[in-house]
């Protein structure tokens, strides 16, 4: 990149922002870092952006324009992001980070993708002025389903992709199951199927009695089985990575009598450290992700019924928890991340 400061634009959603999202002190640290040029920060949740948001990808762009780290702070009232006359234009920015919550947007991902296809490193030159997308929304889609998991068979519980009733019958004849909605998140949808019951948000039923409600869904090929497994009580370990490298992991512990680990769901979560089978499992996984223009990602793993952990589900859109993996640690996991970010761009700008 030689002695050119490097434009970014980062595409959020203030409406469903907390005090603990990453998004903030990312970007304070992003704009301290002396490689950095302009840090613009355009929000789906300002109306004037609705048109861009939509898809119309030449529309102009209201932001918040990031003049030091002191002045970008969680704000309540989204001012920042609503009462700004700062405008931009996608294009205008060497880098074009997304920020925005899951589940993936499918119809303004692809005008994204559209506008600035995913070009190789080698030919980054062809691409013009085109900007770099982190993580790249064509590999968000095609990563962020979780039928993404059957690529990597040796480190995965046994999964399943059920397009039948018959195929749910037969795949929890075998062992306990779970049913995993392929694009929702934070534990919302999955379906724990075992000795002939189902159970759904605390709700419990014959797994005859719910076949035929959920017929359309699995019909549509929307979930993915996977076998249930009985040490889920060790606890969901989050490992965040960037540009190929663990920066920190935190074990998420489900609520007692519960079996769901997310913390919006009741869960705790403690700072964990990866195991040796962990860090070969990443190894293997965040290459093929980084061809498909994915810097940043969440692996979670599970306890087989072998006390080995194995992978659960990939997170490639909008990962969380920097701060506070900094915070647990003691190590500088958010300047690690922007230095991750900055080796991925070197040759692609």
């Amino acid at each position: 990149m030689g002695n050119h400061l490097t434009d970014f634009l980062l595409l959020t959603d203030h409406r469903g922002h907390s005090p603990e999202n990453s998004l903030y002190a990312l970007v304070r640290k992003l704009r301290h870092d002396p490689r950095t040029g302009t840090v613009t920060v355009a929000s789906k949740g300002n109306p004037a952006n609705d048109a861009f948001f939509a898809g119309n990808t030449e529309h102009l762009l209201y932001g918040a324009r990031v003049r030091s780290g002191a002045d970008f702070q969680y704000d309540p009232t989204g001012k920042q992001f609503l009462e700004t006359d700062t405008t931009t234009r996608l294009g205008q920015q060497d880098v074009v980070w997304l920020r925005l919550p899951p589940p993936a947007d499918v119809a303004f991902f692809a005008a994204l993708t559209a506008f600035a296809p995913a070009t190789a490193p080698e030919h980054a030159s062809a691409a013009g002025n085109k900007p770099v997308f982190i993580n790249d929304p064509e590999g968000i889609l095609e990563t962020g389903s979780k039928d993404f998991l059957h690529n990597f068979p040796a480190f995965t519980a046994p999964v399943r992709r059920v397009q039948k009733m018959d195929d749910v019958r037969e795949f929890a004849a075998l062992h306990p199951i779970v049913l995993k909605p392929l694009r929702d998140y934070g534990g919302r949808g999955i379906v724990k199927i075992g000795n002939g019951q189902v159970e759904v948000d605390g709700h419990q039923e014959s797994l005859e009695a719910w076949l035929p409600g959920a017929r359309p869904a699995i019909e549509a090929g929307e979930y993915l089985g996977m076998k249930f497994l009985k040490n889920v009580g060790q606890g969901d370990k989050r490992i965040l990575v960037v540009n190929g490298k663990i920066l920190g992991a935190s074990l998420r512990l489900p609520a007692p009598g519960q079996w769901l680990c997310n913390v919006a769901r009741g869960g705790t979560s403690v700072v964990a450290e990866t195991t040796p089978e962990e860090e070969a499992m990443i190894a293997t996984v965040a290459p093929l992700l980084l061809e498909k223009g994915i810097v940043i990602f969440g692996a979670d793993t599970l306890v087989d019924d072998d006390g080995r952990r194995v992978l659960s589900e990939l997170n490639t859109n909008s990962i969380g928890g920097f701060p506070q993996a900094e915070a647990q640690t003691g190590r500088p996991v958010l300047q690690q991340t922007i230095n991750g970010i900055y080796d991925y761009l070197s040759g692609r700008l």
